[in-house]
């Protein structure tokens, strides 16, 4: 009997932002969610607006499995799993072996095409489920700011500051078009 989609059923109980005083809870299910609507949003600016010829599928797929390991490791706060160098490393290395225990837990048959879909391969497919993860985070904390909560005032502008790093067409393209209306009210979209 193999326990896999068991496990990633559980990414639910995983709740994400520790550390922080939360207006309301996001666990790594919902989070999964996001990032992949938000990568495969992506995906299609960069191949309609910019040129590019990347597997809008594969985008979105890679995204709903990013945060799988965290089933096993919970969620690190990003203060301390990038703090320094060594902890990096050592933080990608645990990564590394929880995403093997749930490849095991697949029949041998499945594993590849679960291997691809926890580690991508392709490098652009990375990086676009990279910005729409931190684009996740950045909307977590301007949600967080709406709702009057001034602690995730230091993360927004360090998550917009990492946005804006990355210099990706297609984040700048979604965040001058789409980013504005997370910080507004429902009756301020009408």
């Amino acid at each position: 009997m193999s326990h896999f989609f068991a496990y990633i059923n559980r990414m639910r109980f995983i709740n994400r932002w520790a550390l922080m005083r939360n207006s309301y809870t996001e666990n790594i299910q919902e989070h999964s969610h996001q990032v992949a609507v938000l990568a495969h949003a992506l995906a299609v600016i960069r191949n309609r607006c910019f040129g590019g010829c990347v597997d809008e599928g594969a985008v979105a797929v890679a995204a709903l499995y990013h945060d799988a390991p965290e089933i096993l490791t919970g969620d690190l706060p990003t203060p301390i799993k990038y703090y320094n160098p060594q902890i990096r490393d050592s933080y990608k290395q645990v990564e590394h072996v929880a995403e093997d225990k749930l490849l095991r837990m697949l029949p041998r048959e499945l594993q590849g095409d679960y291997e691809e879909v926890l580690r991508p391969s392709d490098e652009q497919v990375q990086e676009l489920v990279k910005a729409a993860d931190k684009l996740s985070a950045h909307i977590k904390c301007l949600e967080e700011l709406k709702a009057g909560n001034g602690e995730f005032r230091a993360a927004a502008e360090q998550t917009r500051a990492a946005l804006d790093k990355m210099d990706l067409p297609e984040l700048r393209y979604f965040c001058e078009n789409f980013l504005g209306s997370f910080a507004l009210t429902l009756d301020e979209m009408e």
